[in-house]
């Protein structure tokens, strides 16, 4: 598999495309459980395509190379890429998962995006494996789904990378109390720690999809609410989590900082950091943090690099 330093890409391939569909490229027809079982008993469907099964599960939808990654960090041999399609393919054809691409104005994407099917919920309840999947998620707009692959590149990033990782959520749910709402942070949430000290981090996840700058206004009202009403022990953190914007580009973190500061939604009681999806490709995340920093002499903005220490990967 080629390393993530090694991909020399200069869009993200989860940014927003002009004019861009989900294609559904699944399996029509009918497959029935008994042939499922008949699969499972022959020794067709083993432990490894139940482990890609809960990796589907717990991060929604998600691309055949990260899930790759995810078998490695467990200690699972799939030998190669090649091999996990392969896997894939059965699940695929058995309906216990199916599989989208995007299709836009520049063509047919790069990458398979899966998710999970009836029968494959079927089968995690018969392992006792909590499964909230429901028909609807399929038909998720590509935005969510693209805000659910950027988010999951970048937990990658600090499973792999970073040394003082601890743990991560997939979908965090945070509440803001003043107006009783819950929601989560779309990009999920690291935990680092090091010398016996966590930190966590949020990651929100903005694409420039219709009305994104009005939808990130509403979210950013419900982190106001979480972050002003915070006391140690809310939403399961131990202390105020740092909160951290990925966005599509360089120019696309400008363009949400710009939106939080006219609308006047930014946080008192924290800095906002922001990062793009292709600075998670980096071999360190030590530098793919940034923040605007007022320039005094000039009375305008300008892009500072955070140096963390703490995202060291030795």
């Amino acid at each position: 598999m080629v390393e993530d330093s090694q991909i020399k890409a200069e869009v993200s391939p989860f940014a927003i495309r002009e004019g861009e569909i989900k294609v559904f490229d699944g399996k029509d027809g009918y497959v029935s459980m008994n042939q499922i079982i008949n699969k499972i008993n022959l020794g067709h469907i083993t432990d490894l395509h139940f482990q890609i099964l809960e990796i589907v599960n717990e991060f929604e939808f998600i691309t055949s190379r990260q899930i790759y990654q995810l078998l490695q960090i467990k200690g699972i041999d799939i030998k190669s890429q090649d091999k996990l399609n392969k896997k894939l393919e059965q699940l695929i054809k058995t309906k216990i998962l199916t599989r989208y691409y995007f299709h836009s104005e520049d063509g047919k994407g790069i990458y398979r995006i899966y998710c999970l099917e009836k029968m494959g919920k079927y089968l995690l309840n018969s392992r006792d494996i909590e499964c909230k999947w429901q028909p609807t998620d399929n038909v998720k707009p590509v935005a969510l789904i693209k805000k659910r692959l950027a988010g999951n590149q970048t937990l990658l990033a600090y499973l792999r990378k970073v040394k003082a990782f601890d743990s991560y959520v997939v979908k965090p749910q945070l509440t803001a109390k003043a107006t009783g709402k819950t929601f989560k942070a779309s990009g999920g949430s690291v935990k680092l720690t090091k010398n016996n000290k966590s930190i966590s981090f949020l990651f929100e996840v903005v694409r420039r999809e219709e009305d994104w700058e009005n939808k990130l206004v509403e979210k950013m009202r419900l982190y106001n609410d979480f972050y002003d009403n915070f006391v140690p022990g809310d939403s399961g953190f131990a202390i105020m989590p740092q909160l951290i914007f990925v966005c599509e580009d360089e120019k696309h973190a400008a363009e949400t900082f710009r939106a939080i500061v006219t609308k006047r939604v930014e946080i008192s009681k924290i800095k906002l950091y922001f990062t793009t999806d292709l600075r998670q490709n980096k071999e360190s995340l030590e530098d793919t943090l940034i923040e605007f920093r007022l320039d005094e002499s000039t009375n305008k903005y300008k892009i500072v690099n955070v140096d963390l220490k703490l995202l060291e990967m030795e």
